[in-house]
């Protein structure tokens, strides 16, 4: 195992300190070790920090240094690292390291973007393999296994009384707003809308796509758009049709997660997700700050990647000004004051009820702002607590009693034909049932 951290920023890396921002960790990482070190708890940083590094810049024509972190802060959405080079290795050539780059899982491509990722392979055995490094390093700096997630501390429910009995126990309300989430696979899934959502090997599967998603379907599906007033209820109706969005659905039902949390995956643990966060911080459809972030959507990738958040004139960036041509088509008398913050944020925002699942599902969501990374552990702003769920099967038979179902959840004729012929498919146990609805 070690660590690849690459910026653009020249000399970033002759001051002992860099800060990358957190949407940029674990980028080209692959999704197993990813998911384990989702939660960066205080394990996981001591484990970082015993992996080599390999400190690089941008391109292929710079040196690259070996050596090892000292202490990694979070420090809102930044993540500070403090490290040392070993003294006994000197700078090396990347046009050396580059004929092995696929040994080193370097991916093409990568050496053009900041980012931080663990890769599992040995980086000291690579390069004395190839001739490239001499220095012999302690085992125990070079034989670190891979990263394991953390046992859950999560209360654990197997009946619908008692998953009840916890969302009622819960202090979260107290003048807060709460949504839930649920997710088949507690392991597997993260807090991340699916526009993010990266394949096996850590490659985003749909984001530098996102302007071309957005069109495309406007295109081929313009009829059922033309209601729509703000991007906003575009991207909400695109959500339902399942294309890849920067919107991640909650619901304002928790039996409607818990459905969620068993729908799928019968062998795993699922959980539901709890978040609470003040009234006020509730956004609606018509929001300023959701018009912003919802509008990134129709801005290219190249674009929203060369928009500077520190540089004094931020309106008058040329991406910055197409951003507010895209707002004030839906709303004109927008001024030229974005600010900064606003675009990275991620917002709770309740949508216009559009459709019947939607309605059906007690629906709202996470907008998420550029490259915005949502805390496992929960932010200043949104509290989340976990409850972990299993009996899948038993849980799911007691929720059609109360009504939930593949029919009420997805509330469309095909949905409902499915529930109805599942549900009254042939066998002993229900052939009485038949036989006297027959009467």
């Amino acid at each position: 195992m070690y660590n690849l951290l690459v910026t653009a920023r020249d000399g970033a890396w002759d001051k002992g300190f860099y800060e990358f921002d957190k949407s940029r960790f674990l980028e080209y990482t692959n999704e197993d070790i990813a998911s384990a070190l989702k939660e960066l708890s205080s394990s996981h940083i001591e484990n970082l920090k015993t992996y080599p590094c390999l400190f690089a810049y941008e391109g292929e024509d710079s040196d690259v240094r070996i050596g090892y972190l000292k202490s990694i802060k979070e420090r809102g959405r930044n993540l500070l690292i403090e490290f040392e080079f070993k003294e006994n290795i000197n700078s090396i050539p990347f046009k050396d390291i580059n004929p092995i780059a696929p040994l080193l899982d370097i991916r093409s491509w990568e050496m053009n973007r900041t980012h931080w990722a663990v890769k599992d392979e040995d980086l000291f055995e690579r390069l004395r393999t190839e001739g490239i490094l001499e220095t012999e390093e302690p085992s125990i700096k070079t034989k670190q296994g891979r990263p394991a997630a953390e046992k859950s501390k999560n209360p654990k429910v197997t009946t619908v009384q008692g998953f009840i009995a916890k969302v009622l126990s819960s202090k979260e309300r107290n003048g807060n707003e709460v949504f839930y989430r649920g997710h088949s696979n507690k392991k597997k899934y993260k807090l991340e809308p699916s526009l993010f959502r990266r394949d096996g090997e850590g490659n985003y599967l749909y984001k530098d796509n996102e302007h071309v998603l957005y069109r495309e379907l406007l295109v081929s599906n313009s009829i059922d758009f033309q209601s729509d007033v703000y991007t906003l209820d575009s991207l909400v109706r695109m959500q339902h049709y399942s294309l890849p969005t920067r919107l991640l659905d909650i619901t304002s039902n928790p039996l409607i997660a818990l459905y969620f949390a068993c729908k799928s995956a019968r062998g795993d643990e699922g959980e539901v997700i709890t978040f609470s966060l003040r009234r006020k911080d509730v956004k609606y459809f018509d929001s300023d700050v959701a018009s912003c972030i919802a509008n990134l959507a129709r801005l290219p990738q190249i674009e929203k990647g060369a928009i500077n958040f520190d540089e004094e004139g931020f309106n008058e960036q040329s991406p910055v000004k197409r951003l507010l041509h895209f707002i004030r088509e839906e709303k004109p008398f927008f001024e030229a004051a974005i600010l900064p913050d606003d675009l990275r944020k991620i917002i709770c925002v309740k949508g216009k009820q559009s459709n019947d699942r939607i309605s059906s599902q007690s629906g709202a969501f996470l907008l998420f702002g550029l490259d915005a990374v949502f805390d496992e552990e929960g932010t200043p702003e949104i509290k989340v607590s976990r409850i972990t769920v299993s009996n899948k099967a038993a849980i799911l038979e007691e929720l059609d009693l109360l009504n939930i179902n593949e029919s009420t959840v997805f509330p469309y004729i095909e949905n409902s034909a499915k529930y109805v012929a599942d549900k009254f498919k042939f066998n002993k146990s229900i052939q009485p049932i038949a036989n006297a609805l027959a009467d």
